[in-house]
């Protein structure tokens, strides 16, 4: 079974992730990295993808070079300690609960180390998305003009409203409205806004979400 995702998606995803990896794999560029790297459709918007850019640009940087990458290599495993000859030395008790004090002491540090480093970088950007609203007028003689102006004295906390929006044919002479919304999902209600758009009763017969899309 394959899934799909957004081109989108696929940048917010990778934007993630490299911002605590340099590679996909390993401690330089790999064949792993020129296969993401022709993933991808073009160079990601630096102001909304700052570390997947980062890495795009270094990768790039490489031009034909890209194609001869090859193969992360796989850490090599330490080697182990030579076996002591006097077996009455070694201690069959007790080195367990050490290694796990040791392990224990280590995981508590890194979780700290990465609780700071949230800390210090404070609240990422605000969700957002984008809405098409679809508002259909009573008669084919409504001020349109006036109707969009009306929509657009809407005004929240999270919202910003396209500079213009566009009559659409409908039937019988009759065009509806057709205006994007900008909103931050986390003060912005969708049926809340549509709710408002449909209190100008004397112009709006309906209202409809056209289309709506993560940003």
């Amino acid at each position: 079974m394959s899934v799909s995702v957004s081109a989108a998606t696929f940048n917010t995803v990778l934007n993630g992730f490299f911002e605590d990896n340099s590679f996909v794999s390993g401690a330089e560029a790999s064949s792993a990295d020129a296969e993401v790297f022709k993933a991808l459709s073009g160079a990601p918007d630096a102001a909304v993808f700052p570390h997947l850019a980062r890495w795009y640009k270094h990768i790039a940087s490489k031009g034909d070079a890209i194609n001869s990458l090859k193969a992360a290599e796989a850490p090599k495993a330490a080697e182990a300690p030579a076996a002591e000859e006097d077996d009455d030395d070694m201690d069959l008790f007790g080195s367990d609960d050490e290694v796990d004090e040791e392990a224990e002491k280590l995981k508590q540090e890194r979780l700290e180390a990465y609780r700071a480093k949230k800390a210090a970088k404070g609240p990422g950007p605000a969700a957002k998305s984008m809405i098409t609203f679809d508002i259909k007028p009573w008669e084919a003689d409504t001020d349109m003009a006036e109707l969009e102006k009306l929509v657009k004295t809407i005004e929240m906390d999270g919202l910003t409203w396209a500079q213009k929006g566009t009559l659409i044919p409908v039937a019988f002479g009759v065009k509806k409205l057709q205006i994007n919304a900008t909103v931050e999902d986390a003060k912005v209600s969708t049926d809340d806004l549509a709710d408002k758009i449909v209190e100008f009763e004397d112009y709006v017969q309906s209202v409809d979400i056209a289309a709506f899309m993560k940003l």
